[in-house]
């Protein structure tokens, strides 16, 4: 970005993600209206996936994901929400684990790839596998950026920057409300063996 240094890039997308939350938060979310055409245009994206593991996933219907997720949980996968900094459930996780979908339960992300990026959201290099997330442009607010969703359920996780360590250079910052966390000692009970 111009020549900036990580820091002030880092500043201004903290910034701009805070000034974004303050609208966010001043209006209560999205309008309603809004979040719901959203959610039901959204309802069939990714609605089956085929040839691999998760091959009879099939997306709930919009009533059904409301019953199934909190309001957070929703806003965020549903109607592409972000939630507040520093009070959200993964952020600090320092746990071993993997992160799934909390919509479909498709594996998306491990602790061995997670790191404190000091943005307050759970940040990681890479997901576990590439082609399970999917990558958008996102001009929502006013600024290019690079949407990250789901491929299975469609979800809308976070966004991914060109700002993060090594070994790939990339920081996946997602949204706690997104994900389900599978502690490392519970990942043959989970299925995920």
């Amino acid at each position: 970005m111009w020549g900036w240094s990580r820091q002030a890039r880092m500043t201004l997308e903290v910034g701009m993600a805070m000034l974004a939350l303050a609208l966010v938060g001043a209006l209560g979310f999205w309008p309603l209206a809004y979040a719901e055409e959203l959610a039901v245009e959204r309802a069939g994206e990714g609605a089956h996936a085929k040839g691999n593991v998760m091959s009879d996933f099939t997306k709930p219907s919009v009533d059904e994901l409301k019953k199934k997720l909190s309001k957070d949980q929703y806003q965020v996968t549903q109607c592409s929400a972000t939630e507040p900094p520093f009070r959200n459930a993964y952020w600090n996780n320092k746990h071993p684990g993997i992160y799934v979908d909390v919509v479909s339960g498709e594996p998306l992300f491990s602790s061995l790839d997670k790191f404190d990026s000091g943005t307050g959201w759970p940040s990681f290099t890479r997901p576990l596998a590439p082609a399970d997330v999917v990558t958008r442009e996102d001009r929502e607010l006013g600024m290019s950026r690079t949407e990250v969703r789901s491929k299975k359920a469609g979800s809308h996780l976070g966004h991914v920057f060109p700002d993060g360590p090594a070994p790939t250079g990339l920081r996946y910052c997602i949204n706690s409300a997104a994900l389900r966390f599978v502690p490392a000692e519970q990942l043959a009970a989970a299925g995920f063996a």
